[in-house]
């Protein structure tokens, strides 16, 4: 059984920066795909960047070159980097791990994009 615990939400300026933050409990850790999502309210959960342990990160065509994900095998944690936010940035961000038979999911943080 995997646990996902977010942290590192919260409010923000245009243009500030934030760091998430998302420890995984359990076995296994390197072998999962671990992506970050965001969801807004009447819309479907969408994804925002994902990293595997071998190979490079993808993100969404929108946070190309203000986001960037890591992950720390050791510590069992990625992180979700958010420089120059924007409003549109706005949402509830949810940690992923994904691999054989394994989709788990975060209880989620919320990031607010607002002067």
């Amino acid at each position: 059984q995997v646990r996902l615990v977010e942290s590192g939400g919260g409010l923000v300026q245009p243009g500030g920066s934030l760091r998430l933050s998302c420890a995984a409990s359990g076995s296994g850790f390197s072998r999962y795909v671990m992506g970050w999502y965001r969801q807004t309210p009447g819309n479907q959960r969408e994804l925002v960047a994902a990293i595997a342990s071998t190979s490079v990160p993808n993100y969404a065509d929108s946070v190309k070159g203000r986001f960037t994900i890591s992950r720390d095998n050791a510590k069992n944690t990625i992180y979700l980097q958010m420089n120059s936010l924007k409003p549109e940035d706005t949402a509830v961000y949810y940690c992923n791990a994904r691999g054989f038979m394994i989709n788990h999911w975060g209880q989620g943080t919320q990031v607010t994009v607002s002067s």
